[in-house]
């Protein structure tokens, strides 16, 4: 599996300045600029082709220029440090065992539900709906929650708005649901959606979509067109429906330990790096999705739903707001409710 280590060339002085550079994502040694030198990790939850990682390679090439080579930055694809395990990894960066990560807030809901809010059901129209909710008052939230967990968000890339696919029969309807055997993120949520449709919800981790989805074990898997793209998961699925029923932003997080043993100027470069990085990964993903919408059309059955046929779905679904605003309290939903 493909591990990108991203850092600029180095003069000669710059390379006896690295000489002090710690490794495994940790911090940094002095050098004789006494200015720190690091050699940190960050992982992704998918592969090597996906916007997810060349964001991070971004974020990378970026940290490495803005500090003149002192920072350099390993890129891990598929959660490769904690064994394909998203939730494990999340908990690493909590931990201080890496220094960055790419993932949804689906993952780090099975620490806290509070942060499954943002991907509350039918709550974003559009991409326009979802950056102004942010960046008015849904950032600001979501940075609160991530220090409560040791982590320093550094904002939001994105993975984009999900969709269904499945190797049964189309889905246009509710009730289209009934029966079938659907793998889902690790999250209560998105359990109490898929239950409450009729379809069996399993919990499991992206690592093992494909060829659970390839072997018959789970009849299909809700996410975003790059995931589904990235995944190759056309080969194993025949129908595609384009609900964008859940928008779904990227935690850009850093270690809170991490983040506050950085001098101010460092603090700076990462900081400025990370917005650049998320800037280009939401892009690209925006960018892309008209394309692999045609080559999905090349390979499976695509139903894109009327307003009409999402209004049944936005009916349906509704009733989980009830059971799940205590859970995200009323703070956190506000933030990022667009009704308010």
């Amino acid at each position: 599996m493909k591990i990108s280590k991203v850092a600029v060339g180095l003069t000669a002085i710059a390379a006896l300045m690295l000489t002090g550079c710690s490794g495994n994502g940790g911090g940094g040694g002095a050098d004789s600029a006494d200015k720190k030198s690091y050699d940190w990790d960050m992982t992704v939850t998918v592969g090597d082709t996906s916007t997810w990682y060349a964001g991070a390679e971004k974020f990378g090439e970026l940290l490495a220029e803005k500090s003149d080579g002192r920072m350099t930055l390993n890129v891990f694809g598929n959660e490769q440090l904690s064994g394909g395990d998203p939730a494990a990894g999340v908990e690493q960066l909590m931990s201080g065992q890496k220094a960055f990560s790419y993932n949804s807030p689906i993952i780090y809901s099975g620490i806290d539900p509070r942060f499954s809010a943002i991907t509350a059901p039918f709550l974003f129209d559009d991409y326009a709906q979802a950056d102004e909710v942010i960046a008015a008052t849904g950032l600001d939230a979501y940075k609160e929650l991530a220090e409560e967990q040791g982590v320093k968000l550094l904002g939001f890339g994105e993975s984009g708005f999900r969709q269904i696919t499945n190797s049964k029969h189309a889905i246009t309807k509710p009730e289209d649901f009934k029966n079938l055997k659907f793998r889902v993120a690790g999250s209560e949520l998105f359990i109490d959606m898929y239950k409450s449709l009729g379809a069996d919800p399993v919990a499991m981790n992206f690592a093992e979509v494909f060829t659970s989805l390839q072997n018959g074990t789970i009849d299909g898997q809700e996410n975003p067109f790059d995931v589904i793209y990235s995944g190759g998961l056309p080969e194993v699925q025949d129908y595609l429906s384009i609900l964008n029923y859940v928008y779904d932003p990227l935690l850009l997080g850093m270690s809170l330990d991490m983040w506050n043993e950085l001098s101010e100027e460092d603090q700076a470069i990462v900081q400025e790096a990370a917005d650049e990085a998320n800037e280009f990964q939401i892009k690209m993903s925006r960018d892309r999705e008209d394309e692999q919408l045609v080559e999905f059309k090349e390979e499976m059955q695509v139903d894109e739903l009327s307003p009409e046929e999402i209004a049944a779905f936005r009916e349906a679904l509704q009733p989980l707001y009830d059971s799940w605003t205590p859970k995200w309290t009323e703070t956190v939903f506000d933030a990022v409710n667009p009704a308010n």
